[in-house]
């Protein structure tokens, strides 16, 4: 199923669709001038679906990280628009945008990012992308999901790859954001353990109720979401729904990837 998106033009009141967590129309994103310019996006619309787990492929270069980051609200656009839930970017202000970043969306990226000074401690997740220790219950049932018990007091530095990772989804997850955005999550890890944190954020999407959207590169990974958008040139050039590996290999193929 294809998320509802909003019709009106960006500058419009009217609110997007409730059943889309987030999405871009008619989204262009251009770098450089003259002969050396390059359409990283070229007037892409697409939406995503609340609830549900997207992942986003695409060859080196083909937009599909720009798409990610300009969604996210850490990039802007040349022309279009960006929004999350019934909010459009380009209309918040600074202000307005961090607030949004803290309180409505998660970031999982492949360098995990997390302060070398905190431990993996519910109370140190302050440095989460909402800003706060989230709900105690809800913390509980990530960390037990996550299989972080018995590692809380350890550092970064103290934890493997996986372990790392496992905090960073767990931090994304924390306060219930709106959103995740997860920028190649598994890219720095052994397929086993990649397996295991790809399983938690489908159990996230199921169990917890959350939205997911994931740059990815490995067919694998993207089997595990409910849905595939692949990006070519900076545009959409096709989708799957339910997919498996082989069904994603296949659509990589056509699509020239």
């Amino acid at each position: 199923m294809t998320a509802a998106m909003p019709s009106p033009a960006p500058d419009a009141p009217n609110a997007p669709s409730p059943i889309a967590a987030a999405g871009a129309v008619d989204a262009s994103k251009i770098y450089g001038s003259g002969d050396s310019q390059v359409k990283a996006l070229d007037d892409v619309t697409v939406a995503f679906e609340t609830g549900k787990f997207t992942a986003i492929m695409g060859p080196s270069g083909s937009g599909k990280s720009t798409l990610l980051h300009c969604l996210a609200g850490l990039d802007t656009l040349t022309s279009g628009a960006t929004y999350i839930g019934d909010k459009y970017l380009a209309k918040l202000g600074d202000k307005e945008l961090t607030e949004l970043r803290r309180t409505d969306v998660g970031f999982v990226f492949q360098a995990f990012n997390l302060i070398p000074t905190l431990t993996a401690e519910p109370l140190s997740w302050s440095w989460s992308s909402a800003g706060e220790t989230g709900d105690a219950a809800q913390i509980d049932q990530v960390v037990t999901a996550v299989k972080l018990e018995g590692r809380l007091k350890h550092r970064p530095s103290e934890l493997s790859g996986g372990q790392q990772q496992r905090v960073a989804v767990a931090r994304a997850l924390a306060s219930r954001p709106k959103i995740i955005f997860a920028d190649e999550p598994t890219g720095n890890l052994d397929s086993e353990t990649g397996a295991e944190i790809l399983d938690f954020m489908r159990r996230a999407v199921r169990e917890f109720g959350q939205t997911i959207v994931m740059v990815t590169h490995d067919p694998s990974a993207a089997s595990y979401a409910d849905r595939v958008v692949f990006v070519g040139d900076g545009k959409i050039v096709g989708e799957l729904n339910n997919p498996t590996a082989d069904q994603v290999i296949d659509q990589m193929k056509q699509h020239g990837s």
